[in-house]
C-alpha cells in the first residue's frame, strides 16, 4: 500500500479506476428488485416502507458483496481521495430523504420517483472519477425513464419504476464489467 501523500491526485484516481466496482450496483440491483416485487403485491404504505428499508440497506448490502468480490469497497487496503469523494456521494444520496420523505407524505406513490431518481445522482461523480460514462449513462438514463414512468403508469409505480432501475443497473453492470480498466 502506499500512503496517499507519495501518490499524486492523478495516481490516485488511476488507483481507484482499476476497481471493477461490481458490489454497490449488484446491492442496488437486488434491493430495486424486491422494492418492485413487493410493489406488485403489498399496499402502497408497505411497498413504501420496503422501499425505504431496502434503499436505506443498499450500502450495507454492498459492503457485504464487496468481501465475496474481492472488491474495497471503502478504501481500507488503500488511502485515496477518491474512495473519500465516493463516500461522500453515498452520503449525498442518503441525505435526498429530506426531499423524498415531504413529498412522500403529500402523495405516496412519489417515492419510487424522488428516491429512484435522487439516488442515482450518485453516479454522475463515480462518472468523472473513472473518466467513463458509464456512470452518465446511468444517471441520465435512469432519471429520464423513471421520469416518464411516473407519469404513464400511475398506477404502477412501485412495479414499473423499480423493474426500469433493476434493468438499467444490469445493463451498468456489463458496462462495469466489459469496460478496460487503467493496469
Amino acid at each position: 500500500m502506499t500512503t496517499q501523500s507519495s501518490l499524486t491526485l492523478e495516481e490516485q484516481r488511476v488507483e481507484f479506476s482499476r476497481s471493477r466496482f461490481l458490489a454497490m450496483p449488484l446491492a442496488g440491483t437486488i434491493a430495486w428488485a424486491v422494492i418492485g416485487i413487493a410493489g406488485a403485491f403489498v399496499p402502497v404504505g408497505l411497498a413504501a416502507w420496503i422501499l425505504f428499508i431496502a434503499t436505506g440497506m443498499i450500502f450495507a448490502l454492498g459492503l457485504f458483496l464487496a468481501r465475496f468480490l474481492g472488491e474495497d469497497l471503502i478504501g481500507k487496503s488503500r488511502n485515496n481521495e477518491f474512495d473519500q469523494l465516493f463516500f461522500q456521494s453515498v452520503l449525498m444520496a442518503w441525505l435526498v430523504f429530506a426531499i423524498a420523505i415531504p413529498f412522500f407524505m403529500t402523495e405516496p406513490t412519489s417515492l419510487p420517483l424522488s428516491v429512484g431518481i435522487l439516488a442515482g445522482l450518485m453516479w454522475l461523480p463515480f462518472s468523472w472519477i473513472i473518466r467513463h460514462w458509464v456512470g452518465q449513462f446511468h444517471a441520465f438514463t435512469r432519471t429520464f425513464l423513471v421520469t416518464i414512468a411516473w407519469y404513464v403508469f400511475p398506477d404502477q409505480r412501485f412495479v414499473i419504476i423499480p423493474a426500469i432501475i433493476v434493468v438499467i443497473y444490469l445493463i451498468t453492470i456489463y458496462i462495469l464489467i466489459t469496460r478496460k480498466r487503467p493496469n
